[in-house]
């Protein structure tokens, strides 16, 4: 029987945190081979990209392996990583997107990998590695996500885009926050705690920054959700001035929790981060995170959550499990019957459904994968919902 009284905490991480930058200039990277692969008329099918980004003082190192346009130079790759970090807003002594030094160490892809995924006679598209993938989806918010993940990463995304206005200037790029929800009866009702620490120009004190964030943290949360109970920490340590990559090494695909469901649901371990979709750690999540939502969005569950599995140079999943605890209105194997029907689980079948051979990644990188607004040139797919009435018909 699941405890339908209990309390959950949920954190993120800005685009300024050192891992958040090094998952943005991954991301860059797969959308410049995209950008120019389709700009030059080169079939996107063929891109590969698996980027790794270390991100430190006044330094940006980046490997991995590369399949794509010729005409992509050295040069290129350290042009959009500067780009990012000035996007991002680090103009710092000791992290400066014109003056940090910038390493490439990208290379070709690998012959033995490209032999098992690449398609060839009647072998399909194969996976671009083996793994196991989860998605999830439940009515605790309106985009049905978590909501202690949910409204952690809608706190940082509103402090930012105001730091950025300049309406909030005094703030600097690194931030975290951790929203900590009591739930009643299974849902959630208030918040028990906010966790808020920042980074901040030289010579303001912690009840300066409570005093310039509280008003936006409180418009984030439901009415009623914050209390006279309520504890707050914001800067609790007192003073946050270094930070970025100066003050913490940074490395692509250390926040996977923060890019998922914030622990309310399972991970499948891998990183989504400077990976082209023949990478089914991020192919597949976004598919199971599109099937879960649209499970739910069909009122066929009040939450659920997909598992799928692959192996390498296999093209369909070894398999598809569901779980909707006894929310479902339908058996889950009901349901993993309908999915199977409904959506091609291949990689190619996923990148064909959901349009992912395009440059969109770097809009990922940081407040989540999920729970985001799907873009006119069609970012965020998997957060569509309109795969719910076939799913409803073939129950």
């Amino acid at each position: 029987m699941a405890r339908s009284s209990y309390m959950f905490t949920s954190e993120s991480v800005s685009e300024g945190h050192p891992d958040k930058v090094s998952d943005r200039i991954s991301d860059e990277i797969v959308d410049l081979f995209f950008g120019r692969a389709i700009k030059e008329g080169m079939d996107p099918w063929s891109v590969r990209v698996a980027a790794e980004t270390l991100t430190t003082t006044n330094r940006i190192v980046i490997a991995g392996e590369t399949r794509g346009p010729s005409s992509i130079t050295k040069d290129d790759v350290e042009e959009v990583a500067r780009a990012a970090v000035k996007d991002i807003g680090y103009e710092q002594d000791g992290f400066h997107w014109k003056n940090a030094i910038v390493e490439n160490h990208l290379h070709e892809q690998s012959a033995d990998i490209a032999q098992g995924v690449d398609s060839a006679g009647n072998k399909d598209e194969g996976a671009g590695d083996q793994g196991i993938m989860f998605g999830y989806a439940c009515q605790e918010t309106p985009a049905l996500m978590p909501a202690p993940i949910y409204y952690s990463h809608m706190i940082l995304e509103k402090l930012a885009a105001k730091r950025k206005s300049g309406e909030l200037a005094q703030l600097e790029p690194d931030s975290k926050s951790q929203v900590s929800v009591v739930y009643e009866n299974g849902k959630p009702v208030r918040a028990s705690s906010i966790v808020l620490s920042t980074q901040h120009a030289d010579g303001l004190e912690s009840t300066d920054i409570r005093a310039l964030v509280e008003p936006t943290i409180t418009a984030c949360l439901p009415d009623g959700w914050i209390t006279a109970d309520t504890q707050w920490h914001v800067n609790p340590t007192g003073k946050f001035v270094i930070g970025g990559p100066d003050g913490d090494c940074g490395l692509t695909g250390r926040k996977i929790i923060v890019d998922t469901y914030g622990g309310a649901a399972p991970h499948g371990g891998g990183a989504f981060s400077g990976k082209d979709p023949t990478k089914v750690d991020r192919s597949a999540a976004y598919a199971s995170r599109y099937l879960a939502k649209n499970i739910v969005a069909a009122g066929l569950a009040e939450w659920c959550t997909i598992q799928l599995s692959y192996a390498i140079g296999v093209s369909q999943p070894l398999s598809v499990y569901v779980d909707t605890g006894d929310t479902g209105k339908v058996p889950a194997e009901v349901l993993e019957k309908a999915i199977a029907n409904t959506m091609d689980l291949s990689p190619r079948g996923i990148r064909e459904h959901l349009d992912l051979n395009k440059p969109i990644y770097a809009r990922t990188a940081a407040y989540g994968h999920f729970g985001r607004d799907t873009d006119a040139d069609g970012g965020f797919s998997w957060e569509k919902t309109d795969l719910a009435d076939k799913l409803k018909s073939a129950v």
